[in-house]
């Protein structure tokens, strides 16, 4: 017997002397004896029942959905979003003096009407980058030529990333300043401004260069934080079939137009030049950069009226006058020219205002008036898309079949295929040990075996044929097993402390319990694994209640908070994560027509007797 069964055993020895027999054997020869242990396999049927939210809660998630994505197997997923809106100070001051102070009738001819007018108001929503740099040299593994080697050089130049990195120069162009002479030979490189970054864009769905109508309507509706159908005696809660625009709640236009995302990073230079350097034409240097963005311009006259002009009054005295006052934006994409969904970091989000106000400048003489002016100034000030922030998503005309493993699941018949998808709600209940008649051993018979469990399996494989339909618009990396009943991890995931070396991986983490997508020799994803050893132990030698399990796609293993969902009109508890992903898989359930037996879902079962 090898020695990691015997440490096993030493580890397990209170489960060894309840169930061996009462006649121990001696510390020696008779205990290493490998005719006393017999391993082997055991596959148990689990059977799966297809379920699907018919809505579900999206305010308080952490990021927002927009966009329209046709998918052949899952249906038209549409999302929108509506936002509150948020000042960043309570009765913020525009220009240098507050209202209160302009116009004073005193001495100080300082204090003047500013008369601030909006120049410019942009709505901004950061993308999500990917950071990924599993080397540490600096440069992100999507452009890297050799992402798990420190010394590779991505442009061929012979200077290795990371000491372009060092040197200011750029890894991933052999002329950095584009003055046809190589960076190796070049003294010279001061042309390249090595602050410029390039992004890798993540969580975009379909056609990164498809065009739509995207639309941003003022809302005229109150998103209240207490809910006035309990006498606003408890939290208020949003749900996706929550459409605000349809019901009629949208104001004033403030962009309507079409657009094209740009992944670019965006700068911006000086808007003046700066009298003291001459020889410097500040005009032409970048003043601040940006990340990747939609960045879209808003109506000024709106801001002027509802925001710059009510510097000063109660409006925007505190928060709460704030949004009964402006009540936030409905976020809209239409016509798109083909699938285009976007997953984006909404508590970066803002509305940028900018203006221009008038201010006294005295020229530096406090006590001499005839060489005071008055000049033109600029500022800016945020208004962030804070407070209450819900996702509209509605879903329709998916696949047929879906509707008949909900029926067949509803009567109490296992299916034959298993649908998970994030925007649809689609999900799976799965039952262990839950039919004798269909296994050759029952709980009851594991229970008073003379069993050690090595490891506990559920392998999930992907239906590839269908695999084919929707292969173009991405597959789902990670799935999430969770307690059905109470929505709560398995103890598996709990005990789980595998990390990935990359901090920014959160799809790496969790790695022994798995649930992470798997290739086939051919490249071809073909499965899911999770382990669930000590679940499975816990029913076996604890007696522990065998729930039912639920499994759904994941869009961050890390996080196992949970939202409100209506299934089979009942709320349930419903992982956030499972929320926020599109895209969906195909997998073969429990009961496969007889083609594809094999690739039906099993809890497999690796044990010792004793």
């Amino acid at each position: 017997m090898n020695s990691k069964v015997f440490f096993r055993i030493l580890f397990l020895c209170p489960l060894i002397f309840v169930y061996c027999s009462k006649e121990f054997h001696p510390v020696g020869v008779s205990i290493l004896n490998e005719s006393v242990f017999d391993s082997d396999k055991l596959e148990v049927p689990i059977f799966s029942f297809q379920k699907k939210t018919d809505f579900f809660q999206t305010d308080g998630l952490p990021l927002a959905q927009l966009g329209e994505i046709n998918h052949p197997i899952f249906g038209l997923s549409k999302a929108s979003l509506t936002s509150q809106l948020a000042i960043p100070i309570s009765d913020p001051v525009f220009g240098d003096i507050s209202e209160q102070n302009e116009n004073q009738t005193d001495d100080d001819p300082s204090k003047i009407n500013e008369n601030e007018t909006v120049t410019g108001v942009f709505l901004e929503i950061p993308f999500f980058n990917n950071l990924n740099d599993r080397d540490n040299d600096g440069v992100i593994d999507e452009f890297d030529i050799g992402p798990d080697d420190p010394l590779s050089d991505s442009d061929s130049d012979g200077i290795a990333d990371y000491l372009e990195i060092q040197d200011g120069t750029n890894p991933l162009s052999q002329d950095s300043d584009n003055d046809g002479i190589l960076d190796g030979a070049d003294q010279d490189n001061s042309g390249y401004d090595a602050e410029n970054k390039v992004y890798q864009i993540d969580s975009i769905f379909g056609n990164k260069n498809a065009s739509f109508n995207l639309k941003v309507y003022e809302l005229t509706y109150y998103l209240s934080s207490l809910d006035p159908e309990n006498n606003f005696e408890s939290i208020n809660k949003y749900y996706s079939n929550k459409d605000l625009f349809e019901e009629g709640f949208s104001g004033e236009i403030l962009y309507d137009s079409i657009y094209s995302l740009d992944f670019n990073e965006l700068r911006f230079n000086f808007s003046e030049d700066d009298s003291s350097t001459p020889d410097i034409d500040e005009r032409e240097k970048i003043e601040s950069r940006l990340t990747p963005r939609i960045r879209v311009p808003l109506d000024k006259n709106f801001f002027q009226t509802n925001f710059i002009d009510k510097e000063g009054s109660q409006e925007l005295a505190n928060q709460d006058n704030f949004s009964n006052h402006l009540k936030g934006i409905i976020i809209k994409g239409e016509n798109f020219s083909d699938n285009l969904y976007m997953l984006l970091d909404i508590s970066q989000a803002s509305i940028k205002v900018e203006y221009e106000y008038d201010k006294y400048n005295k020229n530096g003489t406090e006590d001499d008036t005839s060489d005071d002016f008055i000049e033109k100034l600029n500022k800016s000030i945020p208004i962030n898309l804070g407070g209450i922030k819900i996702n509209t998503i509605l879903n329709n005309n998916y696949d047929f079949e879906i509707e008949n493993q909900i029926s067949q699941s509803n009567q109490g018949n296992p299916t034959s295929k298993i649908y998970l998808s994030g925007s649809s709600g689609l999900h799976s209940k799965l039952n262990l040990f839950s039919s004798e008649k269909e296994s050759s051993i029952s709980l009851n018979d594991l229970r008073n075996s003379n069993w050690l469990i090595n490891e506990a399996n559920i392998n999930l494989y992907i239906d590839q044929l269908n695999f084919s339909l929707y292969s173009s618009l991405g597959i789902v990396n990670r799935l999430y097993l969770y307690n059905y009943e109470d929505s709560n991890p398995l103890n598996d995931y709990v005990l789980d402390e595998t990390v990935s070396q990359n901090p920014n991986e959160v799809q790496s983490k969790k790695n022994y319990y798995g649930g992470i997508l798997e290739y086939d020799d051919n490249g071809m994803p073909y499965r899911y694994k999770f382990r669930i050893t000590d679940h499975i132990k816990r029913i076996i030698r604890n007696d522990s209640t065998n729930v039912e399990l639920g499994l759904v796609i994941t869009s961050n293993i890390d996080d196992i908070s949970l939202r409100e969902a209506m299934v089979s009109d009942q709320i349930i508890k419903y992982p956030s994560a499972a929320l926020l992903n599109p895209l969906g898989v195909v997998l073969h359930g429990s009961h496969p027509d007889e083609e594809n037996n094999s690739k039906k879902i099993q809890l497999e079962i690796f044990y010792t007797e004793f």
